[in-house]
């Protein structure tokens, strides 16, 4: 129950209500906040609960603790589950975790998220799809899944093709490079594209939320809000990422590379392609881009929870964690190793396209 969560310490998410904002506080700091079964059940609760309580006008989601907002899911207990064979189990946890994902997206009421250090995989999952998201000069936020041969999530696939920022425009070939690379948006980056709707600087970040739950969003943000110092360095690149990217499938994309002018651009792409791997990267090619065109959020999800499923059920995905988050070393051996093995064709049909 939620109620059983308030005031305990040890809880995996703290809940409690002041005011008349409901306050989630991610509270797993050892694991960077990765999200389990138990922390998404509770935000779950919690989300049902206020939006049907009058006393609760916004909720408000931070981390207790300042080295990270939400570093993902908890793949490696995913992996652990699907090495014995308990594949039902890992099932269970995403259509769970995207309920909650698409619960966010649908809220009726604000949702503002505090985002202050890593936010990667879930992490992007549980905030950016509230209506307010308050990032701050150390907070960066990624989708990784190319390196541990799985696919982006959480609604990813539609979120980052439907965001406008200040670039003006929704740009399905800029979600597909910030998937295939996993590139690092700096605050600056995360406005640029739409990430993010506010900035905040950290010192500020908790007389931010106590203004917030005192007077209200509004107030908070016309004595806080900023902008970032920096400049967006993934702006320098949108003529090239739309000229490569906006390509439907990554065999496209790679005779755009190939010919591309810009040398520096194509360079920077090759080295953050190192290291990922072919399936994840040609499947989640063709995941974008029937989400991009998916009528909503849910549909988007869908997709993502069987092309995700299908994808741990391959060596590659249990190779992957091994090398990233268990043994660390970063020589994942991918099968097949390169993209023109990898049939493109067998996962638009996942996807009934």
């Amino acid at each position: 129950m939620l109620c059983d969560t308030i005031g305990m310490s040890e809880a995996l998410v703290l809940s409690n209500i002041r005011n008349n904002t409901g306050h989630l506080q991610l509270n797993r700091p050892k694991a960077l906040n990765s999200l389990n079964q138990a922390m998404v059940d509770i935000v779950s609760d919690a989300l049902q609960q206020w939006e049907h309580d009058d006393a609760v006008q916004q909720v408000l989601i931070t981390s207790t603790s300042q080295k990270g907002f939400c570093a993902g899911g908890d793949v490696r207990a995913i992996h652990d589950l699907d090495a014995a064979g308990k594949y039902e189990q890992g099932d269970e946890y995403f259509a769970h975790e995207y309920r909650m994902n698409n619960h966010l997206a649908t809220y009726s009421k604000p949702i503002i998220s505090l985002i202050d250090g890593v936010c990667m995989g879930g992490g992007i999952g549980i905030s950016a799809h509230g209506s307010h998201r308050v990032v701050s000069e150390r907070a960066f936020a990624s989708m990784p899944e190319m390196l541990i041969g799985f696919v982006p999530d959480v609604g990813s696939t539609k979120m980052l093709s439907s965001m406008i920022g200040q670039k003006g425009y929704a740009s399905a070939a800029l979600a597909k490079f910030l998937c295939i690379t996993a590139w690092r948006m700096s605050p600056a980056d995360m406005f640029w594209a739409g990430f993010a709707t506010h900035f905040v600087p950290s010192a500020e970040l908790e007389a931010f939320s106590d203004m917030l739950q005192a007077e209200g969003i509004d107030a908070a943000l016309e004595q806080y809000a900023s902008q970032p110092e920096q400049e967006s360095e993934l702006a320098r690149y949108e003529d090239s990422i739309q000229a490569v990217f906006d390509q439907p499938h990554w065999s496209d994309i790679e005779a755009a590379l190939q010919q591309h002018e810009d040398e520096a651009f194509v360079r920077m792409v090759r080295k953050h392609l190192q290291g990922t791997c072919p399936t994840s990267v040609v499947a989640a090619i063709e995941l974008i881009d029937a989400s991009a065109r998916a009528k909503d959020v849910r549909e988007a999800l869908d997709n993502e929870l069987i092309m995700g499923n299908a994808l741990r059920r391959t060596p590659n995905f249990q190779e992957g964690v091994r090398a990233v988050l268990i043994d660390k070393t970063k020589d994942a051996h991918f099968v097949p190793d390169s993209y023109e093995q990898v049939d493109a064709a067998e996962y638009r049909a996942l996807l009934g396209s």
